[in-house]
């Protein structure tokens, strides 16, 4: 009896031993099931990782093609003009035959200066002659913009800088500021010189914001339109590459326009090149977006004061093309 009583016991003993050994977890059935979340926390890491890395690729890619840079050699604040295409001309009908046909003109990307060129940045221009006496009353102050400039000297300066004039096609596309058909940068304000263009820019006489009168305002007096441009209507006519031709625009490339190969006799039996914006010296009708005009005479530079602003070309990725590539001082 008893040795059938120690045999059960041990039987039970055994089978409890058995029992408790087959809850025992066995390691690699603990590695696997630690595992399966684990792929998880590394995978979250990389995702943020990544997305820093893109992040920081993109603060640092766009670094020459972002909307505003400075120019280094004359410190010139410059911004970014969009490739696009726009409906040049007077879609309102109420200007002169020259500002006919309105067509489709498609435009490559550039930069170009915010301000108009100052009597300031004249100054320091080695190569700029000596201002007539006039231009110190229409201008002045350093931060007014320089006047009485002819279109050889605004070739001269920009090309002396790293830089051009804009084309009449860049200088109309800038101009708008991305609206489209309306009569001046910032929007279809009537023609009523002490309206609303009063707010906007500096033109003959005073009113609203407009306090200069027969003088020029500093630049950047007025607010800018959609490009962050300032003074495109008013304060100073600006001069652009182009020579100035009546009917041009019947034939007018498409693509990226550089004007005609030759203008017409407009001052006496000289040909001139175009001029765009108005001035402090001209009433609204001069700073309608789609004006185009040029010298009439010799004395026009005292009627109309003249002076002009800057662009640079830009790559495919959108950085400035500089002029001449070996030069590093350009744009910071």
């Amino acid at each position: 009896m008893k040795i059938g009583r120690i045999s059960i016991f041990h039987l039970i003993l055994g089978l409890i031993l058995i029992s408790c050994g087959g809850n025992e977890t066995d390691p690699a059935s603990v590695s696997s099931k630690v595992s399966v979340p684990s792929p998880k926390i590394p995978q979250k890491e990389t995702s943020q990782e990544t997305e820093k890395q893109i992040v920081e690729e993109q603060d640092i890619e766009p670094q020459l093609g972002k909307k505003e840079i400075v120019w280094q050699k004359d410190g010139a604040k410059m911004a970014l003009i969009p490739a696009g295409s726009f409906e040049m001309g007077d879609a309102l009908q109420e200007g002169e035959k020259e500002e006919q046909p309105v067509h489709t003109i498609e435009l490559d990307a550039f930069y170009m200066d915010i301000h108009e060129v100052t009597m300031e940045q004249w100054k320091k221009f080695k190569g700029g002659k000596k201002l007539d006496d006039w231009v110190k009353n229409a201008s002045p102050g350093n931060k007014h913009p320089v006047v009485g400039v002819l279109w050889e000297d605004a070739v001269a300066y920009a090309e002396a800088m790293g830089k051009r004039l804009p084309t009449e096609a860049e200088w109309e596309y800038a101009a708008r500021g991305g609206l489209v058909g309306k009569r001046f940068p910032w929007g279809d304000e009537n023609l009523d010189d002490d309206a609303i263009p009063r707010m906007h820019a500096n033109f003959d006489g005073k009113g609203g914001r407009d306090k200069w009168g027969e003088k020029t305002a500093p630049v950047g007096s007025f607010p800018p339109n959609g490009y962050g441009l300032f003074d495109m209507a008013g304060n100073a006519f600006e001069w652009t590459k182009d020579w100035f031709k009546y009917e041009y625009y019947k034939k007018s490339p498409r693509k990226n326009p550089t004007g005609p190969k030759a203008g017409d006799n407009v001052n006496q039996d000289k040909k001139e090149h175009v001029i765009r914006g108005g001035s402090a010296s001209l009433n609204s009708w001069s700073l309608r977006v789609s004006k185009r005009t040029t010298i009439a005479n010799n004395t026009f530079h005292r009627v109309a004061w003249i002076g002009f602003r800057c662009v640079v070309d830009v790559d495919e990725n959108r950085r400035p093309k500089l002029r001449p590539k070996n030069k590093k001082w350009d744009v910071k």
